[in-house]
């Protein structure tokens, strides 16, 4: 299967498109699956660039709405991770991941994914030494602090990452893993970007979670972006190094470039010696935005792909959902030594909880269940937004997520932080579909109509595993409700009978989690690292 990897987006999807296009006219080979490593820019609309962290003079909707509205279809299966400067606010509603438009899938905040036999990991945002700590509070629309805090990276998402065990062939991240460039060329690196010297010396390049993941996960190959230049390296690492049970041989480096052609035999290696990582620049003329590989599947050759869910990665999903916050505040996860407190701590899924989930699906295959959520930007009536004051946009639910937690049995962050916060859930909006399909090479996708929004008449269900809200003797006539309030106002107390407690006591409290000890909890102190535009 022959990928291309993309490095920063930006927005500029025809480009990469024709880029593609180009690649394969000069090479006369066809191009299966584009991998984008952060930065997508998803914007549907005006109000979606409200959300992204950039000053206004880079707001700009560039073509994602084209793929969005219909006007053009993807031409290969894009898979793509979240970065620094996204419509966060869109990205929100699919935190397990999901179609954004048809034929472009969201890994999530985190995920895993199989293409083919392939299989591909990712983790959206970049790391933030004061957020990592932090549960996903955020919600739109933002204020000017969660506007950027919403993209950082947060602690259960490389938690769950760790727990995987089985082989990982491609990796996707936006930030790169703190120390790489130890691995590559690292005199080149600076000649070509001589700022990074400092950070280097200070050991602030890069991400420590990501470290630390790159060393248990040990893909086959590591795509980056953010920090706008080519660098490849390889990693060689020990065998066996699996939740901070790792080291990494010094001496190992290399000054070549990466290979674009694997050798065959990582996919039969359980644990690969070698991780072949390569950051890639941004989308634009005379730079080194884009990688194709040539990689060998599992499975027999077709001229369709098939997307599939992965099997390990949706039972850790459900195994550690009692362990999302959406804590304003730091929150510690279950670690081997937390004390006297027993407690599970490694979540790599077992036989009985593989068949369990299992169950649960009739197959993995990714459902094409693309849906409109949000009006399309339109450039005549539009044209002039730059100068207009626009509000953000409110919080919307997304039908995908819904589905997706309705059937895995797990929460949306969502919602929970919504919840936690004394907010009303939005009404979901499903959008009718048309019976039309339209083919590509790659796969089959279905097309949605003009939006016509329909109001879902069944309420949100949370799957809370968590007890109800205790109530003391003290409180037992009169419970405290979260309420929008004015900075003067006291807290309204309102009396409740019996009857409407139970009702009220599961989601008026957020996930109370035990705080456990943590023997790295050092290394994640608050330390900023500059962010690039």
């Amino acid at each position: 299967m022959k990928i291309a990897i993309e490095g920063c987006a930006h927005g500029e999807l025809e480009r990469i498109y024709d880029t593609i296009e180009g690649i394969e006219k000069e090479r006369n080979i066809k191009i299966d699956l584009l991998l984008c490593c952060g930065d997508f820019q998803s914007t549907r609309n005006v109000t979606d660039l409200q959300t992204m962290a950039v000053p206004r003079k880079y707001m700009d909707m560039c073509t994602f709405y084209k793929y969005y509205s219909g006007e053009r279809l993807a031409p290969i299966l894009t898979i793509f991770i979240g970065g620094n400067h996204e419509a966060s606010n869109y990205l929100q509603e699919l935190p397990y991941g999901g179609w954004v438009a048809p034929n472009i899938y969201y890994l999530g905040y985190a995920g895993v994914v199989n293409v083919n036999g392939i299989r591909i990991a990712g983790i959206s945002g970049i790391y933030k030494g004061h957020d990592f700590l932090r549960g996903h509070h955020e919600f739109p629309p933002y204020t000017e602090q969660t506007c950027r805090s919403v993209y950082h990276v947060r602690q259960l998402e490389v938690f769950r990452l760790q727990q995987l065990s089985g082989k990982v062939d491609i990796f996707m991240s936006h930030d790169w893993p703190r120390g790489i460039q130890e691995y590559g060329n690292k005199a080149q690196l600076l000649r070509f970007k001589p700022h990074f010297a400092e950070d280097i010396g200070s050991g602030q390049l890069g991400s420590r979670p990501l470290e630390e993941l790159l060393k248990v996960v040990q893909p086959t190959y590591w795509f980056a972006a953010h920090l706008h230049c080519k660098f490849a390296a390889l990693v060689q690492h020990k065998k066996n190094a699996r939740r901070n049970e790792y080291a990494d041989e010094d001496s190992a480096s290399s000054d070549s470039e990466l290979e674009e052609h694997d050798n065959g035999d990582s996919l039969e290696t359980h644990t690969p010696a070698v991780t072949k990582f390569l950051a890639l620049d941004k989308c634009l003329p005379k730079r080194r935005f884009l990688q194709v590989l040539d990689m060998p599947t599992r499975e027999e050759e077709t001229t369709q792909l098939k997307l599939e869910y992965d099997l390990e990665w949706l039972t850790i999903l459900y195994t550690t959902n009692h362990l999302i916050s959406v804590k304003d505040y730091n929150y510690y996860l279950p670690g081997k030594k937390a004390g006297s407190m027993e407690e599970r701590c490694n979540f790599t899924p077992t036989t009985e909880e593989l068949s369990h989930i299992s169950n649960k699906f009739s197959n993995l295959e990714v459902p094409l269940n693309f849906c409109r959520t949000a009006s399309t930007f339109d450039p005549v009536e539009q044209q002039n937004f730059k100068h207009l004051y626009v509000e953000q946009p409110k919080a919307q639910l997304n039908p995908q997520c819904t589905e997706f937690c309705a059937l895995l049995g797990i929460d949306d962050p969502l919602c929970l932080a919504m919840l936690a916060n004394g907010k009303q859930l939005p009404q979901t909006f499903s959008f009718k579909q048309s019976p039309a399909k339209i083919n590509t090479p790659n796969t089959t996708v279905v097309e949605s109509t003009e939006p016509v929004a329909v109001l879902a008449t069944s309420k949100r269900k949370l799957n809370l595993m968590l007890p109800a809200l205790k109530v003391s003797e003290l409180e037992k006539n009169v419970i405290e409700l979260p309420v929008e309030q004015e900075a003067d106002e006291k807290p309204s107390i309102v009396p409740v009978t019996q009857d409407a407690k139970e009702e009220i006591a599961p989601i008026c409290v957020s996930p109370n989690l035990k705080k456990l000890k943590r023997r790295n909890q050092s290394i994640y102190q608050s330390e900023d690292n500059g962010e690039i535009i």
